[in-house]
């Protein structure tokens, strides 16, 4: 730990809950499709687009690891179906990212993410399509690192090279700090980097995989292990 100069950090799950905004993000969206287009109501319900999720993801698996575009394709499917054009496609979607992006910080983030950015580089690196200037956080990262930037997702070797260029160090000066242990923990030792697992639920990791090299359970503990170690 003592060798770290760079951290790279996942956000959904790591430095908010991703779970229960997602969960709001699609009702309101859903609400909002009923209020302007009625006609999606009565030929779709709630639960039909998650097959159609599914199908179109299918269909696309060379672009699977953009968010952005799948939940697109599927407003686009959904609005030709029910006698729609592809105009509500960008404004329903606005809607489902505004409140996407309306996350609460874990208690422990703030302090900490202030502290680690004075002293490491800060990469943000992750699968989704959160918008840190919307959320209010990006001045607190020196670069950022998506799966659409980098045309692959995590645990893919390809977006963790994509980070370490970033980051502008070795990978096994990188520190690479997520939820999930084989997208996050396991996709960057594999590429090199040093591991810390940020373990929030009491999760049981799994046997198949090595060991990360630090368990935390906040960033406030990932803090002062990294300030202990200098």
């Amino acid at each position: 730990m003592h060798r770290i100069r760079a951290l790279t950090l996942d956000l959904d799950n790591t430095l908010w809950d991703i779970d229960s905004v997602i969960h709001r993000a699609e009702a309101t969206l859903w609400q909002w499709l009923g209020e302007h287009y009625p006609r999606i109501h009565d030929r779709w319900s709630a639960d039909d687009l998650i097959s159609l999720r599914s199908d179109v993801m299918d269909k696309h698996r060379d672009r699977n690891f953009d968010f952005r575009f799948l939940r697109k394709k599927v407003l686009e499917q959904v609005a030709m179906s029910s006698g729609y054009d592809e105009s509500l496609v960008e404004p329903a979607f606005e809607i489902f990212d505004d409140v996407r992006n309306d996350v609460e910080l874990y208690p422990d983030v703030p302090e900490a993410l202030e502290a680690l950015y004075s002293r490491y580089t800060v990469v943000a690196l992750t699968n989704g399509n959160s918008n840190l200037e919307k959320i209010g956080i990006r001045h607190l990262f020196h670069g950022v690192v998506t799966a659409v930037d980098a045309g692959a997702a995590k645990p893919d070797r390809q977006i963790f090279d994509v980070a370490v260029g970033e980051a502008g160090v070795r990978p096994e000066e990188i520190l690479h700090v997520g939820d999930h242990p084989i997208a996050d923990i396991d996709g960057a030792r594999q590429a090199g980097m040093r591991t810390a697992w940020i373990n929030r639920n009491a999760a049981v990791w799994p046997d198949k995989l090595d060991q990360p090299d630090a368990v935390v359970t906040t960033m406030a503990e990932l803090r002062e292990q990294l300030e202990s170690a200098r």
